[in-house]
């Protein structure tokens, strides 16, 4: 069993790809957000980057979802990838592969991987008896089912008896090869009570798992027997295979694999844990193929403290919350407020006292009344520079640390410390501004300590900008064109060459050689209706 080669200067990384059985919700949004963050910071840290997300097309969920609106399968997926595709566009998602599994060079792939398990023997015909849930597309083991027969997940959904013959993957064959993959890569899956769960499932045994369904045309046919059509979830994680592809090149395992495989990260929710954390591996390993380096299944979002569901009238809809309040803010509450892997809640009146609280009282106000006290009381920008500053001035001593600080953070996905840990810092530099009282030293003539204060002011919020432009692109680019750099943090590329974070996530890089641009709000409060 191989795992990750990390001496590549390459980072690729997946969201799930989304059943397309209906709109786009709030729940997708956020692991996709985060999956951007992951891959800007990745970027301006000098990796080439491959950020994959997509839709899941096949299965008997999607036939019955087409069926009930008068629409062909294909029409119908048509029309809801084209929603995902609109949603990320809104949300700033700058995904470099977005893979339908309905695209014929996926069909190829999926061919080739079947026949390596084939010719592996871990494939076989036999008897497939139990409780299927169709929303999850997944055989539910009876001690899983709610009173009622109702699915776990899906609670309003009743489960269907199934009898029938499919062919199965030996998922039996590889439980003490996925116990040493858990015990050998302690990092493999994470967080920590993602990892105890699956180790505690895995300890109960495993069973082979059907990869085929019968009386079902929507999906490929098994390639050498097709009166079976493969099983939507073998076909959906081949399709993080499919989309390694270089768009000119012939579908074989061989390219896909090239240049981008193995993946660094799959983000997904701990709802489809299992199928990432137990089948694919041990697909993967069956297929001898290396296996990622990492998966990251996060939480469930609640709204106000209730569970969401179109039954109890309570969803989010993600595209109505960007276009009220702006990509930034929504990108930038998810990622604050939300531990990464544990649950969290919306609540639409603590989202906008953190944004008022956060964007437009702290460090708005920040950059604002700084610039605005530079064109008063100095000539551009402070006549002194980063050496001038002693090391215990305390804005500088928390700057000197917090590249650093952030970068750890973000490196092990806990986005909510790094974001914080910019806030405190942008909170430090208004009280710092309080006890300084620059319009005192002005008076009073003190032009050089008027100058430092100023100076490490903007310095940090020039940093504090930079290490949050992950999360909230839009305005770190307002921040730093306002400080004289000619660079869009949603041109990641030039972002990445001008402004690389072996430097910009540095302290002491402004300079009295700057041309300060104007000063105007970076935020607008936001008023709660009422």
């Amino acid at each position: 069993m191989s795992l990750v080669d990390n001496t590549k200067n390459t980072f690729a990384l997946t969201t799930p790809l989304y059943y397309v059985n209906d709109l786009p919700h709030i729940g997708s949004a956020y692991t996709t957000i985060a999956a951007d963050v992951v891959a800007r910071f990745q970027r301006l840290l000098g990796l080439e980057v491959l950020f994959v997300t997509g839709t899941d097309e096949h299965g008997q969920k999607i036939q019955r979802a087409a069926e009930s609106k008068g629409l062909q399968p294909q029409e119908f997926t048509n029309q809801i990838s084209t929603e995902f595709v609109s949603l990320w566009k809104l949300l700033n998602i700058q995904y470099d592969r977005f893979i339908r599994t309905t695209n014929p060079k996926h069909e190829a792939i999926v061919k080739e991987f079947f026949g390596r398990l084939w010719e592996s023997g871990d494939i076989y015909l036999g008897q497939q008896k139990g409780w299927y849930c169709v929303s999850c597309e997944e055989f539910k083991e009876e001690r899983e089912l709610l009173e009622g027969n109702l699915c776990p997940i899906h609670t309003n959904k009743e489960v269907e008896w199934r009898d029938e013959e499919n062919y199965f993957f030996k998922l039996s064959k590889y439980q003490m090869a996925l116990e040493e993959l858990y015990s050998s890569q302690p990092n493999f899956l994470q967080p920590e009570s993602r990892r105890n769960e699956i180790l505690n499932f895995i300890k109960g045994g495993l069973q082979d798992f059907s990869i085929s369904r019968v009386n079902l045309e929507w999906g490929f046919p098994v390639p050498n027997d097709p009166k079976h059509t493969l099983y939507v979830w073998f076909d959906a994680l081949l399709g993080y295979l499919t989309a390694l592809l270089e768009p000119e090149d012939e579908p074989t395992l061989e390219n896909a694999l090239a240049k981008w495989y193995p993946i660094n990260l799959h983000l997904i929710g701990k709802d489809i844990l299992r199928f990432h954390a137990i089948s694919w591996p041990a697909l993967l390993i069956s297929a001898n193929l290396p296996l990622p380096e990492r998966v990251f299944g996060h939480g469930f979002l609640t709204k106000d403290g209730q569970k969401m569901g179109k039954s109890l009238g309570n969803t989010i809809d993600p595209v109505a919350l960007v276009e009220k309040y702006s990509a930034d803010a929504v990108r930038y509450y998810f990622i604050k407020e939300i531990g990464f892997g544990k649950d969290g809640d919306f609540n639409e009146v603590r989202f906008i006292e953190v944004l008022n609280a956060d964007l437009a009282k702290n460090l708005g106000n920040l950059l604002n009344r700084t610039l605005n006290m530079v064109k008063k009381y100095c000539a551009g920008i402070p006549s002194i520079t980063n050496e001038n500053v002693p090391e215990d001035n305390p804005l500088k001593a928390i700057g000197l640390q917090l590249g650093e600080q952030v970068k750890a953070s973000y490196e092990v996905l806990a986005f909510d410390r790094a974001v914080v840990a910019v806030l405190r810092f942008s909170q430090a530099g208004n009280k710092y501004i309080d006890e300084q009282a620059p319009w005192s030293l002005y008076k009073q003539g003190q032009q050089q300590e008027l100058d430092q204060v100023l100076y490490v002011v903007l310095e940090s919020v020039r940093l504090a900008a930079y290490l949050l432009s992950p999360v909230i692109p839009n305005i770190s680019s307002d921040i730093y064109q306002q400080l004289g750099f000619g660079i869009d943090f949603n041109n990641q590329i030039e972002a990445a060459k001008a402004a690389p974070f072996a430097n910009h996530g540095n302290w002491g890089l402004l300079s009295s050689e700057q041309q300060l641009g104007e000063a105007k709000p970076i935020f607008q409060s936001i008023e709660l209706d009422r």
